[in-house]
């Protein structure tokens, strides 16, 4: 007896929907994810889609979605779509609208960037589908115009696209817990979605994304492309990756206006800084330079990228800004400089190429100096190895857990001082552990009781009731910058320490990849005014802060390029000759059967060569107390030992530290990166900080490999 063919799974999808990827796009079919992705979202399971950049995300999971709304007739905003740029949420409107259409739907978009007009207008006739943030919903959540009990309702799923951007720092776990007080306030379960590129642990991704309902819930990654063919070249073409070394930003300039002319560049660097100067340096090699970074002003950012989109022979340079999947056109090449701070990354900036039918997917690596080409090295021969940097959450989250709290109470105006908890459930650090933080709340007076009920108190309004609160919706703190003006035109921000530093001169500032010269400070307003000007100007932002540094993995990568492993992309003869001379350089340094400890050299200093991170150096630092120099600051490369230790005293401090590794101390300053570590005792604000500076899987690693004394060193 013949058994019935499988049913295709397309069959699910609503007869409308069908009929407009067919007639509409223009569509033969739909691709692998988005095929294997309706039978689980139909069903209703929380799922992760996982493909490469441009690989058809959306619409994997909005096509289920909207057949879903269309035949279960779902009323009012029913579904929620994430993401962590506006930037983006602005790119995809018009793609949702277009959809939403097809059954009569529609969709809407909701950030800080839309006008109170509209947003009245969304609040009268609410949306099938809102566009928006984390730190938008929790405004929804906390206003007094807001009534979120009718606009949340009817929500049934909601979408977190990019979700590997949230779920490696803060706005993860804010992001998790506004999930959970939006299914308490809907009252029922709500359907989550995660869309990401590929990532090195999407199983646990996916868990993390379930929050309290991890493990009651039907869960499914949905990834064809990782059990494709090496073979399967239509959606998954061949990279030409290539490695050089210029020596300097302005070779760099010199080499990207001489290769490529003709064609659309995306040229991605790792400051603002280094964009602004690059954008300057190329103006002036008459190369048509559009430039994006963080620091320039919404209008400026946009006019860029549309000009870019518009135009043929020209170059955009930007931060990771346009790393997400924010359109700036089909784009021809894609140049880095120096090396993104993970693989991950890098796939994301490659994946902005090779989107044309029988184009490849291409970056070019300029590289600046050795470390630049050491760093772009290790990380090509990771990615070259197919290894990508799982996405972990940072970990004991204690601010946002007051964040929460104090959110909460806003939102309900008042919550039971026994029933708080019951928002969150079991979600980690939200539940019973934060019991500690709220009586800390209690006693300082962020929080107010009365008959059993706790409410904000007048601490939280000093501190955070600016605007309504707004400065409670956003989990991290936004440097002291000086907005700069043009006229009525706003340009950007600028660190303020441009304005105050002693200067020979007019003070002029670079911009947007120009020269100003600063004719009025409003200092009580933090303005500051200009005009154009020729040449000259500086750009200055503060730093990435005290946990900057390269991991366990990608630093072990740099030592095995040392040690003479080659990534398998294509090197020019300037960084193959480069790299021979960085091995040669550091050949008591390295070794394949441990680590190194060099005394001398350049200093007196005894330097132990571990190749294991920052974090990871930084616990050895801390708990290596008797061996490792007390005043330090630990590298990815090594940590400074004391100038008497001996090799049997460095011995015996690893075998005591063995299975009891130290977290590293935090000065008080850094505090104040974090955000609301003011309503945190200091002792759990630290400890939060060094939990975040610990590597101890790392740290354990080296302290079980065996050292070796350099042939250069006499052992005292």
């Amino acid at each position: 007896m013949n058994e019935p063919a499988p049913q295709d799974p397309t069959d699910r999808l609503h007869p409308v929907v069908l009929h407009h990827i067919a007639n509409s796009l223009g569509w033969p079919g739909l691709r692998p994810l988005q095929q294997a992705a309706i039978t689980p979202l139909m069903d209703g399971a929380d799922a992760l889609l996982l493909a490469p950049t441009a690989g058809g995300k959306t619409e994997a999971a909005l096509f289920p979605l909207l057949s879903k709304m269309g035949e279960n007739r779902w009323p009012g905003t029913s579904v929620l779509y994430v993401c962590p740029l506006k930037a983006l949420l602005n790119n995809l409107l018009p793609r949702l609208e277009t959809y939403t259409s097809w059954l009569g739907r529609t969709a809407a978009l909701w950030h800080g960037d839309v006008s109170q007009t509209r947003r009245r207008a969304i609040l009268r006739d609410r949306p099938d589908i809102l566009l928006t943030t984390p730190e938008s919903l929790e405004s929804m959540l906390v206003s007094a115009h807001v009534d979120h009990q009718a606009f949340f309702s009817g929500l049934r799923a909601i979408v977190v696209d990019e979700i590997h951007a949230f779920a490696g720092d803060d706005r993860g776990w804010h992001l998790l817990a506004v999930l959970e007080r939006l299914e308490r306030v809907a009252g029922h379960p709500l359907q989550r979605i995660g869309l990401s590129a590929t990532v090195g642990n999407p199983e646990e991704l996916l868990t993390w994304l379930q929050g309290a309902h991890s493990g009651t819930r039907t869960a499914r990654v949905v990834a064809p492309h990782l059990t494709m063919p090496d073979n399967a070249a239509a959606e998954h073409p061949s990279e030409d990756v290539q490695l050089d070394y210029v020596g300097s930003l302005d070779n760099a300039a010199k080499v990207i206006a001489s290769l490529h002319k003709g064609e659309k560049r995306l040229v991605f660097c790792e400051s603002r800084r280094q964009v602004e100067h690059l954008g300057e340096k190329l103006r002036a090699k008459g190369v048509t330079a559009f430039l994006s970074h963080a620091s320039l002003s919404a209008d400026e950012r946009r006019r860029a990228e549309e000009a870019f989109a518009e135009a043929r022979d020209c170059v955009i340079i930007a931060t990771s800004t346009l790393e997400l999947g924010i359109d700036v056109g089909d784009l021809d090449r894609v140049i880095q400089i120096d090396a993104p701070s993970t693989v991950a990354a890098f796939l994301q900036r490659i994946g902005r190429t090779g989107r044309r039918p029988g184009s490849t997917r291409n970056c070019l690596f300029l590289t600046l100096d050795e470390e630049g080409l050491l760093s772009a090295a290790g990380l090509l021969h990771q990615w070259s190895r197919g290894w990508v940097e799982p996405v972990e959450p940072p970990p004991e989250p204690r601010h946002i857990v007051a964040q929460q709290v104090l959110a909460l109470c806003l939102q309900e105006r008042q919550v039971g001082e026994s029933l708080w908890q019951e928002w969150w459930g079991e979600l980690g650090p939200f539940g019973p552990q934060a019991e500690p933080i709220v009586r800390h709340l209690l006693d300082q007076g962020y929080l107010d009781q009365d008959n059993g009920m706790l409410f904000i108190g007048p601490e939280a309004e000093q501190r955070f009731g600016f605007r309504h609160f707004m400065d409670l919706t956003a989990v991290f703190t936004a440097a002291p910058e000086f907005t700069v003006l043009f006229g009525r035109n706003e340009i950007g921000t600028t660190d303020p320490a441009l304005l105050t530093e002693r200067v020979e001169g007019p003070r002029r500032l670079l911009l947007a990849g120009r020269s100003w010269q600063v004719t009025y400070i409003d200092w009580s307003r933090r303005r500051c005014f200009v005009e154009p000007t020729d040449g000259g100007g500086k750009a200055r932002w503060g730093g990435a802060g005290f946990l900057r540094g390269s991991s366990f993995d990608l630093t072990r990568a740099v030592r095995e390029v040392l040690l003479g492993a080659e990534p398998a992309v294509a090197l020019t003869r300037r960084a193959t000759e480069a790299l021979h001379k960085a091995r040669e350089a550091a050949w008591e340094r390295v070794h394949p059967g441990g680590t190194v400890v060099l005394r001398g050299g350049r200093d007196t200093n005894v330097r132990w060569w571990t190749w294991a991170g920052h974090r990871a150096n930084a616990t050895l630092a801390a708990t290596l107390a008797s061996a490792a120099d007390p005043l330090q600051r630990p590298t990815d490369a090594y940590i400074r030992l004391r100038e008497e230790v001996t090799g049997q005293e460095l011995r015996k401090a690893m075998e005591e530290a063995a299975g009891n590794l130290s977290v590293p101390s935090v000065e008080s300053s850094a505090l104040r990166g974090l955000k609301f570590s003011v309503a945190l005792p200091e002792e759990l604000a630290v400890a939060t900080l060094a939990a975040r500076l610990a590597d101890f899987p790392g740290a354990a690693t080296v302290l079980a490999e065996p050292f070796r004394w350099s042939s250069l060193l006499a052992e005292r």
